[in-house]
Parts: C-alpha cells; sequence; structure tokens
C-alpha cells in the first residue's frame, strides 16, 4: 500500500470517529441509520472539505479575518449542514446549531487524534536542553517548547 492512499485511510478513520462522536455528542439532532450511512457521511464530508471548503474560505475572507478565524466554524457546520441535507434520511442534521456544535466536536476530536497517531500537519513537540543554564542567567531558553 502506497503512502498517500495509508494517509488517506488514516484519515478517512480518524474523519469518522469524529463524526461519530459528534453523533453520541449531539445525540438529540445528528442521526445516522447503520454505520455504514456514518463512513459514507464521513467520506462526503471529506470531500467538501477538500474541494468546496476553500472556496468558502476564499469568498468569505473579509469574515474570517475580522472575526479571527471564528467563522471558520460557521463554514465548518455548513459544509456538515449540507452533508446532512446530501444524504437524507440515512444521515440527518436537524438544525443549523446541532451543525454548528457537530462542526465543533469534529474538529476537536479530529485534532486529538491527528496529533496521537501524528497524521496531518498538526504536531506537539515538547524539548528539554539536558545542560542547565547558568545560574545568573534563570531563563537560559532551557525551558519547555511546545511547537504547533
Amino acid at each position: 500500500m502506497s503512502a498517500k492512499l495509508k494517509e488517506f485511510f488514516q484519515r478517512w478513520i480518524i474523519n469518522t470517529v469524529a463524526v461519530l462522536v459528534a453523533s453520541y455528542v449531539v445525540s438529540s439532532g445528528i442521526h445516522y441509520e447503520k454505520p455504514l450511512d456514518l463512513v459514507v457521511a464521513s467520506l462526503v464530508l471529506g470531500l467538501l472539505n477538500a474541494f468546496l471548503r476553500p472556496l468558502l474560505m476564499v469568498l468569505s475572507l473579509s469574515l474570517v479575518i475580522f472575526t479571527l478565524g471564528l467563522f471558520t466554524f460557521v463554514i465548518n457546520a455548513v459544509l456538515l449542514w449540507c452533508v446532512g441535507w446530501l444524504l437524507q434520511p440515512n444521515f440527518r442534521v436537524d438544525s443549523f446549531s446541532d451543525a454548528f456544535l457537530g462542526a465543533l466536536v469534529i474538529t476537536l476530536v479530529s485534532v486529538v487524534l491527528n496529533i496521537l497517531t501524528g497524521t496531518g500537519n498538526t504536531r506537539v513537540q515538547v524539548r528539554r536542553n539536558k545542560h542547565r543554564p547558568p545560574a545568573d542567567k534563570p531563563d537560559g531558553g532551557g525551558g519547555p517548547v511546545i511547537d504547533v
């Protein structure tokens, strides 16, 4: 299996787990019939994120900048709501507020799983110097570093 195909399957699995967690957290607003419906929904969400999300980001760039990036959550909610609309009745999202909360959960779970698996561009790296800084330089630059 090629590295690109393996990375695709890892991202798809992470996305599926994130949508599953979101359906449990927002159980009153995100519904699916069978596990296969959940897998298909995560694939469609991934495709929309790959092709439609960049266009929406460019079109709403002024709002994204004005809200310091928070409008990105609205874009994510719109995409999740579109997935629910496209895959009805097997996968559905009842309202925009449910889509917004679901998009928040999907984002958080995806970031955590990407950090744990090392997939994607998200990483946390903690470095410590083996040598202590001299006593006359208390900070010395040897403290923990988190590179995100």
